[in-house]
């Protein structure tokens, strides 16, 4: 199984991947969670990241597939993209570099939402900021209310969580992610689900849609 996921922010892409990933063994890929990685660990690939990072750049693109190269080495049983690509030209470049390994991507998953709904959402998301783990109180609260469930840890609540930044970060998804959908669309890839719903139903969305269009995934 191979899965691009692709949806606004708040819509529960990563709470899903990391079922998926129990579900099926596959590995859930989170773009954010390899930098951090490979920052945490001085590798060379951390290093030049942290260099356009520490100017306030983005990391460029050649740079990021390159590390997720080295993820796809560690997944042979699969993965869920989870934060990349953003655009169409990382569509494209993942889709080379799937491409040279012959390992083609089996669908872009887009989680539907309603902005209303995400906006309460992302408001109410809270952080690990050792690891990188959210939480959010209306969906998926942790035992204890600002501690984290497994290292027993604060959680905080991030800058781009909070209520007078979220508008914002949404226009930036709408105008950058508008191209990739239909990018997706034409390579007849794409599959939608409703975000919605519980937790536990766009998990059975998802599940459904993989199983029904390819049941040897």
């Amino acid at each position: 199984m191979r899965l691009v996921f692709l949806g606004p922010p708040g819509a529960g892409k990563g709470t899903q991947a990391r079922l998926l990933e129990k579900r099926f063994g596959c590995r859930q890929i989170s773009t954010g969670d390899i930098l951090r990685r490979h920052q945490s660990r001085l590798t060379p690939l951390g290093e030049q990241a942290h260099h356009y990072m520490q100017r306030g750049e983005l990391v460029p693109d050649a740079l990021v597939i390159a590390m997720i190269e080295g993820e796809l080495e560690q997944s042979p049983s699969g993965w869920v993209m989870d934060g990349f690509p953003r655009t169409v030209a990382q569509a494209e470049a993942l889709d080379e570099t799937l491409a040279r390994r012959g390992i083609p991507l089996h669908a872009a998953v887009l989680f539907n939402a309603d902005r209303k709904t995400l906006i309460a959402r992302l408001s109410a998301r809270w952080t690990n900021p050792r690891n990188g783990r959210t939480y959010n109180t209306l969906t998926n609260p942790p035992l204890v209310a600002g501690i984290d469930d497994q290292d027993g840890g604060e959680l905080v609540q991030r800058e781009d969580d909070r209520p007078e930044t979220v508008a914002k970060r949404l226009e930036v998804y709408d105008a950058q992610t508008t191209p990739l959908i239909e990018y997706y669309r034409r390579e007849g890839k794409l599959v939608q689900v409703d975000a919605m719903r519980s937790v536990e139903n766009v998990a059975h969305q998802i599940a459904s849609a993989i199983e029904t269009e390819s049941p040897a995934w």
